[in-house]
């Protein structure tokens, strides 16, 4: 019978106001940028989730100073673009493939050892989508089944890594991050060209640190980069993937008016907008 009355309800329409939380991709990426800079940056909306804590609890494991003031709210402080320090153990990823693959891009650059394991799911998923390009680039990138499987092993690299162009086979937000961070360290402009352009949540955020980015097509291009220029303060805007829910369910009950606030609408992201116009 309660069942029936709140369907009655939602017959009426829906109305209210939605926090929605933070986005997961922007959440992972703030904490990692933020990590490479100098100075504090203030996150919030920071999407309190396993695989975001994920890559926090990595970027302290790597040296950087990572603070908590709520499951929201946090400050992030490293040691410049080259400040980071080879962990004292092995870095678990947990469940993120976000971590895994955007770390890889970081690190492989870096003169010192590092050493990712995961969780059971984490173990089963190929990274040879990363590994391959920053392998061509001269990273030393080793694992299991063919260098593709964790755990993952990275070891100094014998000279600067190397610039390249480079025709990923798939539109991967996650491939084309990790080549461009790498490409940050490069001896050269890297340049990924997808077959169709993948969300940019990190060249817009590099554009926060004061990295450039070119984009022609679906190709972008980064050249080596010296420092970043750490902004004070991130508020990581809501995730539309969360708000879609409330988008469709707004749109189909009769009556309905919903208010989503802080929802990000970057313009790879918001094909439910589309489709629902």
């Amino acid at each position: 019978m309660e069942n029936t009355k709140t369907i009655a309800k939602a017959r009426q329409g829906l109305h209210g106001t939605i926090e929605i939380p933070g986005d997961k991709s922007i959440s992972h990426r703030s904490v990692m940028f933020s990590a490479l800079g100098s100075t504090p940056v203030h996150i919030t909306n920071f999407l309190h989730a396993q695989d975001c804590l994920s890559t926090a609890a990595c970027m302290k494991a790597l040296g950087a100073s990572v603070e908590f003031e709520s499951e929201t709210a946090l400050t992030v402080c490293g040691h410049g673009l080259h400040g980071l320090k080879e962990a004292s153990t092995i870095i678990d990823a947990g469940n993120s493939g976000t971590t895994l693959r955007l770390m890889m891009g970081i690190l492989a650059p870096q003169p010192f050892l590092t050493t990712f394991t995961g969780d059971a799911s984490l173990h089963k998923r190929p990274m040879g989508r990363v590994i391959k390009p920053l392998s061509a680039m001269g990273a030393k990138i080793y694992g299991r089944e063919n260098n593709t499987k964790l755990p993952i092993t990275i070891v100094p690299a014998e000279s600067r890594l190397h610039g390249m162009v480079y025709e990923s086979p798939v539109a991967s937000a996650q491939v084309k991050s990790a080549i461009l961070l790498a490409g940050m360290y490069a001896d050269g402009p890297t340049t990924v060209v997808e077959p169709f352009t993948s969300r940019d949540h990190t060249e817009r955020m590099l554009e926060a640190f004061g990295v450039e980015t070119k984009k022609e097509g679906t190709a972008v291009t980064i050249e080596p980069v010296d420092s970043f220029r750490a902004p004070e303060a991130i508020e990581v805007p809501g995730d539309i993937s969360s708000a879609a829910y409330w988008l469709v369910a707004g749109s189909v009950v009769p009556g309905s008016s919903l208010l989503l606030k802080n929802v990000g609408v970057n313009p790879t992201r918001t094909g439910i907008l589309d489709v629902l116009k």
